[in-house]
């Protein structure tokens, strides 16, 4: 299981390829705006794959601050 990650919502393209690397942590249907993460059950070598082939880079580890807020 992966370290919690997110979507920056505000960078997010709605290119979908997220979802298509990895679909059972990301969703996201044509209409979507933008793609959401829908679980953290995956493995870290595959969210670091979707990671690096984001073409907004909008895909980032939470830190220790962010899970407080």
């Amino acid at each position: 299981m992966a370290e919690p990650f997110f979507i920056d919502k505000g960078e997010c393209i709605s290119c979908g390829s997220c979802a298509e690397i990895c679909p059972e942590c990301f969703s996201f249907k044509d209409d979507m705006s933008p793609a959401a993460v829908i679980s953290f059950d995956c493995e870290v070598d595959l969210i670091e794959e979707t990671m690096e082939s984001c073409p907004a880079q909008c895909i980032h580890w939470k830190d220790d601050d962010e899970l407080l807020d």
